[in-house]
């Protein structure tokens, strides 16, 4: 069965599953320094790119979860992409197989709340669905995710390195 990504609608914002025609904006996302400052530290070629929007859409497929394009509400721009994942990540400990939430915004959209709005939306879905706790990975650097994680939720509970790099990791239990 194909699933599809649902389309969440907040205040400014539509978030929707990733198209092909999304391609040119998640370039520009994804090989911006200020971006990837703390998400792995290296832009993504247009290749990386391109295939990181087509497991996008596998997750979908495959898990019935994933990631949306985040556009603004009144002209339909790109303003970044978040939702949830499965990485088999190498780490220790393990996420296992809890969904993992994840965030990028545009340098443009950063710092105006859209992340956290977007993000309220997507963990609401995933509260009704059948996953009880949900986990992320952020640098002890990135003070704003730090903020934002502990917002919506996230509780620290480890310390790791993930592929050479710092990592702090943070889980959210579903609110009964």
């Amino acid at each position: 069965m194909i699933r599809l990504a649902p389309i969440l609608e907040t205040d400014r914002l539509i978030l929707q599953g990733h198209q092909t025609d999304d391609l040119d904006a998640m370039v520009s996302l994804w090989s911006d320094p200020d971006v990837v400052r703390f998400i792995g530290g290296r832009a993504s070629s247009r290749e990386e790119t391109w295939a990181r929007l087509l497991r996008y859409a596998g997750s979908w497929s495959l898990l019935g979860f994933g990631f949306w394009a985040f556009r603004d509400k009144a002209t339909g721009l790109y303003q970044g992409e978040g939702g949830l994942l499965q990485g088999q990540r190498a780490l220790n400990p393990s996420f296992g197989v809890t969904p993992e939430v994840g965030w990028a915004l545009s340098p443009a959209a950063q710092g105006k709340g859209i992340a956290g709005e977007a993000l309220r939306a997507i963990l609401s879905w995933a509260d009704a669905q059948p996953m009880k706790r949900t986990v992320c990975m952020i640098e002890p650097d990135n003070a704003p995710s730090i903020r934002l994680a502990g917002r919506l939720g996230f509780e620290e509970y480890a310390q790791t390195t993930y592929h050479g790099t710092r990592a702090n990791l943070y889980a959210r239990v579903r609110p009964d």
